[in-house]
């Protein structure tokens, strides 16, 4: 280290009598110098019985003392975080120690030195006023001088008894403040909650909880499809009975045929009627708690684009929701024309995690899904096709609605209509899921779209049932939660 050799040389300079302005200057820089070598990083003054640690970072004993105890980590620096292997307190670094009383020595001449310079001002006269208003010793010519002339003047001696007062004043605020600090830290070391094992314990619970919940649900579904395994099973066997008894009547003798062939057509037709019913399941709903509020995250504030509408609907003029114009009949004979009967949304998503919600309340049918103008159908031979449109779509027929994608082979009756469905869009995974938002469930999910290009929202009303009139299909707002839409 050769910071003594600077400090000697700055202090030599220093007691020369003829040193000047430059040469206290020049001392001064070398002081610079040395700062970082003789400062503590927790105290910022001058080390104080200095101690190096393993890593090489020096500290006043007192205050490594004072870090190690209230430290979450014991025996660590307070700069580096270093985890020292010798578990012993270090002992005072002389060297270190020797070259900080230097320093302060220095320091002590250089302010001297300076001192004696700025008792004579400009006019190399004694600064014997202190300006008020500027804050600074002048001189009594300087004084008489416009720039302080109307600025209050007072003695020097008075001036540093006046700043003493103020400093003590401030010394003893701070020293309350110290006090109260104190009493706080000690206070909160005998409170001491431990947060990091509570907040643990409460998601450990909350896993728990949903493990459970999991279970329930995969259990009920284990149930339902063996309730609607014996339900079809019983049905075949109902229409191979039917079908035998069918077989053997039509070869009676005619008297034999007629007399109970009403009660036979009735009961054929009775076992036909549930065809319906039998075949086509319902849509399970299982709940997963949670989860709507988990996607409440990645909330997208959508509209829609008028300019990207088509003919047959009308977009409102806020943008948030759209109906199917008179006159719209027509039918549509490729689910990829969906497309084309609905209008766009001005967003266009190109990467991340996004999740929009849609009111459908009014209406009994609708189209719901995405639209991607970079994954065209392929029609040659022997390749893959490709969908351009994944869509979620909702059908009345007679009093049940049913719910049907494309693509996909979701064909599922339901008891009522969905009056709200929330659709999260996750690019890189290529998957888009439908949920049923005030039932908390999950309607159906498409994964590994194999996703080139921007997606864009689409969202159409569809065909209002004949004698009703066109109702609209709603954006619902980021800030509105499932509680205040039910």
């Amino acid at each position: 280290m050769n910071g003594f050799n600077q400090v000697e040389i700055a202090r030599v300079c220093c007691r020369n009598e003829a040193i000047g302005e430059k040469s206290i200057a020049a001392a001064m820089e070398k002081l610079q110098e040395l700062q970082s070598e003789i400062t503590c990083a927790i105290c910022r003054d001058y080390f104080s019985e200095p101690v190096t640690i393993s890593c090489g970072h020096s500290y006043c004993r007192a205050c490594l003392s004072w870090t190690w105890r209230i430290g979450p980590t014991a025996f660590s620096c307070p700069e580096c975080r270093q985890v020292s292997q010798v578990r012993e307190f270090p002992a005072v670094n002389e060297h270190l120690a020797q070259l900080t009383d230097l320093s302060r020595e220095l320091c002590s001449l250089l302010l001297q030195s300076a001192e004696g310079h700025h008792q004579r001002g400009r006019h190399k006269k004694a600064l014997k006023l202190f300006c008020e208003d500027d804050q600074t010793p002048v001189c009594v010519r300087c004084s008489q001088s416009p720039d302080h002339g109307a600025h209050k003047l007072s003695p020097v001696e008075e001036a540093a008894h006046n700043c003493r007062k103020k400093l003590q004043h401030l010394q003893n605020h701070v020293g309350k403040r110290l006090e109260e600090a104190e009493k706080l830290l000690a206070q909160e070391e005998r409170q001491a909650v431990d947060w990091d094992w509570m907040i643990t314990g409460e998601y450990n619970r909350l896993h728990h909880f949903l493990l459970e919940e999991e279970f329930r649900c995969l259990e009920r579904i284990k149930q339902e499809e063996r309730a609607s395994w014996d339900r079809l099973s019983q049905h075949m066997h109902t229409l191979q009975d039917l079908m035998l008894e069918l077989q053997e009547r039509s070869q009676q003798p005619n008297m034999e045929l007629l007399q109970e062939v009403k009660q036979l057509l009735g009961r054929s037709e009775s076992i036909l009627c549930q065809r319906a019913n039998a075949v086509i399941p319902e849509l399970r709903e299982c709940p997963i708690p949670g989860m709507i509020q988990m996607l409440s995250r990645f909330r997208v504030d959508i509209t829609m684009d008028p300019t990207a509408a088509s003919s047959c609907v009308t977009v409102s003029e806020d943008k948030k929701s759209v109906k199917t114009r008179e006159g719209w009949e027509e039918e549509i004979m490729h689910p990829e024309d969906y497309a084309f009967h609905a209008v766009l949304a001005e967003q266009v998503f190109n990467s991340g995690k996004q999740y929009w919600e849609v009111d459908m309340t009014q209406l009994p049918q609708w189209m719901l899904g995405i639209y991607t103008p970079y994954l065209r159908r392929k029609r040659r031979r022997n390749e893959p096709t490709c969908d351009s449109v994944f869509l979620l779509q909702c059908l009345k027929k007679e009093e049940d609605y049913y719910l049907q994608t494309y693509p996909g082979s979701l064909e599922h009756r339901m008891k009522g209509p969905v009056s709200r469905v929330g659709v999260y869009l996750e690019y890189t995974s290529g998957t888009l899921i439908f949920y049923n938002v005030l039932h908390s469930s999950l309607i159906y999910e498409f994964h590994s779209i194999p996703f080139t290009g921007s997606v864009i929202p689409f969202f159409s009303p569809g065909l209002p049932l004949p004698g009703t009139k066109a109702s609209p299909m709603s954006l619902c707002p980021v800030g509105l939660c499932v509680c205040c839409s039910s």
